[in-house]
């Protein structure tokens, strides 16, 4: 089991010649999902070899045009590409209606299944679930109605022990999946063998969680407490926190607090204002409180196994 990663774009605002806003492609336990779909999204799918067929879920943060403009068009080419499998899409209230309305306009050939699910709670709460993965809202706090996503593993059957289980002849292969399932042995004896000795504790399961544009809000730390990886935007830095403030985005020591106070693995800062040209002070700034911080970058991969 793993998660992988692949930023596509990290920049906020605006395209520009080399800064794509955001949009994230995560593969975690075999599933293949879309985070956010800022303009470009498709040419960077089609630059860093991500397979437009595989995605079966999109996740939209909120319904400002760097996180969701490149949508359109992917359905559209989706549509010309003769996709028939469906595509589920999340996203705020109203996401329906200004995507459905576009591609009738265009008279897109768009005809695969979209089915849409659309989100108005402003707290926590499952959206999707199936037999490897759930995903749940991190509501956060910005200038429009958002949600962050939370994606975890499914727990995993504990661990065969093999050199224990071989003390025992009576124990057949047939009864390995019984073992994994926690139940203990009953041997012609009568003895019973306790599963503790017959098994190993399962890794934990792994989880991503994407903080997509919003003030800084220490009441997400409960939800994402002790996750393997956290992306959290870092608009600016921390001599603008007035800006920050403003534009209700947070800044690199803000996002770095609650990574620390999260108990998180790994940080990972993105959705970089345009106004700075040197990103690396970033991942510095964001170190003096946790130490465990990256950079998105397209083409960048963050993988955990």
């Amino acid at each position: 089991m793993s998660i992988s990663l692949t930023i596509l774009g990290c920049h906020s605002a605006t395209p520009r010649i080399n800064a794509f806003p955001t949009s994230q492609y995560l593969e975690i336990n075999n599933c293949h999902f879309l985070i956010d779909c800022g303009e470009g999204t498709q040419r960077q799918m089609r630059k860093y070899k991500v397979g437009f067929s595989k995605i079966s879920h999109v996740f939209i943060s909120h319904l400002h045009g760097d996180h969701f403009y490149g949508l359109v068009g992917l359905l559209s080419t989706l549509g010309i590409l003769s996709r028939e499998k469906e595509l589920h899409i999340y996203g705020p209230k109203g996401i329906k209606e200004v995507t459905l309305l576009q591609l009738k306009i265009s008279q897109s050939h768009a005809k695969f299944p979209m089915i849409f699910h659309e989100l108005s709670s402003t707290k926590s709460e499952l959206i999707f679930e199936n037999d490897k993965v759930s995903v749940r809202t991190i509501p956060l706090h910005h200038r429009v109605y958002t949600n962050g996503y939370l994606f975890t593993e499914k727990k995993k059957p504990r661990k065969l022990h093999m050199a224990n289980i071989n003390h025992y002849e009576e124990i057949d292969k047939a009864d390995y999946l019984n073992i994994k399932a926690g139940k203990d042995i009953t041997l012609s004896t009568g003895e019973i063998v306790p599963n503790s000795e017959l098994t190993l504790p399962a890794q934990k399961p792994l989880s991503f969680a994407f903080c997509s544009d919003t003030s800084y809000k220490p009441d997400i730390v409960p939800i994402i407490e002790n996750t393997d990886l956290l992306y959290h935007e870092a608009t600016f830095l921390d001599d603008r926190k007035d800006l920050a403030t403003k534009t209700r985005h947070s800044t690199t020591k803000e996002a770095a607090q609650i990574a620390k106070d999260a108990k998180v693995n790994q940080l990972i800062l993105g959705h970089y204002s345009g106004r700075y040209k040197d990103i690396s002070v970033f991942k510095k700034e964001a170190q003096e409180i946790f130490e465990n911080t990256d950079l998105a970058e397209p083409g960048k991969v963050f993988t955990i196994k």
